[in-house]
This record gives structure tokens, C-alpha cells and sequence, in this order.
């Protein structure tokens, strides 16, 4: 299958980084290198991208479509979480730019051997990294039901999860669940009804949270964010691109931190922490993909773009 993936909020990501045709920038969720493509060609002879990802399905599609770029581009399996050791290793101590879109392919949900997608009938898989130990099938048939309820709960949002868990759990003492559409037979049958039939897939939410806890997702993005922004030169630029409500806040959170770290209580006349700003939010409210896109990628329709400049004098 043709690695394929339709890349969000393009013009306004591209637009919000600001290149510099001399400048170093780095996609660290390379994918099939749409973001990538454009950042190339806007870059002169002295630019220079480096592409991040994990997925050796992926690497291999943007090899092939960045081949045109030359030796502007040099292109690393790891995870962003690893991209100050990946610019060491490239003797590189500051970019112009970063950006992450924290979506999953199109390539991995249409790959039903991928196991993310709950419409096609997989081993329960779901691993970005397909060298990483642990699958989803791992997590449904070891974890205790009460883990299996918070991730549930907490990364899908999902208000059947303890249903849900409990019946995971039921299922598995007398057949392991190897499949997707075995876990979504047991997902459906722990809703009523009216959930089953409503507006979405009754999987969805839990389909989520598995993938979060099975690629360490949010851990992972807490993990990356500080360290991204040192690794920014004078007004470069962070961009992130999320499809979920708690990697989103993650984003703000950080964001907003970073642009007033200050600790003093508010009654405080001087700050005394000496805590100094390192930057600030360019997006006040996220940027939102248009309707004509959400039209056009109905995948687009969650999605989120935060931008952060790092200014070295604070703000």
C-alpha cells in the first residue's frame, strides 16, 4: 500500500514558521513529508531540513519524496522526543524552526494491517514504531481492569469506559482478544443503545486511548515540549499540531509557561523568582483548520495549531 497522507492546516503551518531560505528546520512527525515538501521549497542553498519519524513505512515515503531536495534534507528514524541527541549527531546546537503534527497518518489508519482502525478487521496492533515491544493487544489482554479503566477514561474521554473495562476484562479470561472488530464487538455491547447508534463510531474514543497508552503519547509530548523550545534560535518558531483535547492543553500549558514562567504570588510589586520569560504565545486561540479543508479531510476536523517564537532577550 502507497504510503498517502494528507498534510493539516498546511498553508497556515508553513505560514506561521516564517522560513528563512538560509534557515535549519526540523519536522519531527515526518510522515509523508507534506509539511516537509513545502518547508524544502522555500528554502535556498544555505537550508536545510531534518525529518524526524519512527514509522519505517513512513521514512521510507519521504525519502522518496524528498529525494528531489538533495542534500538539504537529511532524514533520522527516532522519535521527536530524542531530537536534541538527533541534532547533536548532525553537529546542529540551534534551529530556525520545529514542528510536530500529532495526527495519525492516513497510511496508518487506511493500512488495516496497522491496526489503528476500528472500520477494518486487524491484529490489534496500533504501534507507530513497529520495533517497540508493546502492542494494543499487549494492553488489552494484561492490564489490570482498573488501568484499563483510566485510560479509558482519561485519554479517550469516553464515559462508558468502565463498561467497557470490565468487559475487556470478562472477555479475555476465557479467549485473548487478538482483533480490532473482536475489541469493537466488546466495546459496542457494553453501551446502551443510544450510544451505540448516535453520532460517530461507538469505538472511536477507546480506539484512541489505547493508541495514546500504547506510543506513550502525551509522555512522550510532555517530555519534548522545554526542550524544544531551547533548541529554537532568536524568533524561531514552534509549531504543533494536535487532533485531542489533552494534547492540546499539554501545548497551551507549556506555551503559556514558557511566556510568563513567574512564580511570585500576584500581590508581589518586582518579581523575585527570577524566573525570565523565554518567549511568546504567537497563537492567543489555536488556529482552526477552514471549513473548506474540514470539508474537503473530514480527518482535519479536530485539529489544532499553537505556535510559540522563542525570543532570547524574553519579552
Amino acid at each position: 500500500m502507497e504510503f498517502q497522507h494528507v498534510s493539516v492546516l498546511l498553508e497556515e503551518t508553513i505560514g506561521a514558521l516564517q522560513i528563512k531560505p538560509d534557515g535549519i528546520y526540523v519536522d519531527g512527525t515526518l510522515g509523508g513529508a507534506g509539511h516537509a515538501s513545502e518547508i524544502c521549497r522555500q528554502l535556498g542553498d544555505g537550508g536545510r531540513l531534518i525529518g524526524i519519524d519512527q514509522d519505517e513505512e513512513a521514512l521510507t515515503a519521504s525519502r522518496e519524496r524528498l529525494k528531489e531536495f538533495g542534500e538539504k534534507v537529511s532524514i533520522i528514524k527516532s522519535n521527536y522526543v530524542q531530537i536534541k541527541q538527533v541534532l547533536q549527531d548532525l553537529g546542529i546546537d540551534k534551529v530556525d524552526g520545529i514542528i510536530l503534527d500529532l495526527g495519525v497518518s492516513s497510511y496508518q489508519l487506511d493500512n488495516a494491517e496497522r491496526g489503528f482502525s476500528y472500520m477494518a478487521d486487524a491484529p490489534l496492533d496500533m504501534r507507530m514504531d513497529r520495533e517497540q515491544s508493546i502492542c494494543a493487544r499487549d494492553i488489552v489482554n494484561t492490564y489490570p481492569e482498573a488501568e484499563l479503566f483510566r485510560i479509558i477514561r482519561e485519554y479517550g474521554e469516553e464515559r462508558y469506559a468502565k463498561s467497557i473495562a470490565r468487559n475487556i476484562v470478562r472477555t479475555r479470561q476465557t479467549k485473548e482478544i487478538e482483533t480490532t472488530f473482536e475489541l469493537v464487538e466488546i466495546i459496542r455491547s457494553s453501551m446502551p443503545a443510544k450510544a451505540r447508534n448516535g453520532k460517530g463510531h461507538p469505538a472511536k474514543r477507546t480506539f484512541q486511548a489505547i493508541r495514546i497508552e500504547c506510543n506513550h503519547e502525551l509522555e512522550v509530548l510532555r517530555g519534548a515540549l522545554d526542550g524544544m523550545i531551547d533548541l529554537l534560535a532568536d524568533h524561531g518558531r514552534l509549531c504543533i499540531i494536535t487532533f485531542h483535547s489533552l494534547e492540546d492543553r499539554i501545548v497551551k500549558l507549556c506555551f503559556r509557561r514558557n511566556e510568563n514562567p513567574c512564580t511570585c504570588p500576584p500581590d508581589f510589586p518586582v518579581c523575585v523568582c527570577g524566573k525570565k520569560s523565554r518567549g511568546k504565545v504567537v497563537t492567543k486561540k489555536p488556529v482552526l483548520p477552514s471549513e473548506r479543508e474540514q470539508n474537503e479531510n473530514t480527518r482535519s476536523q479536530s485539529a489544532k495549531l499553537r505556535v510559540f517564537e522563542h525570543i532570547e532577550s524574553g519579552i
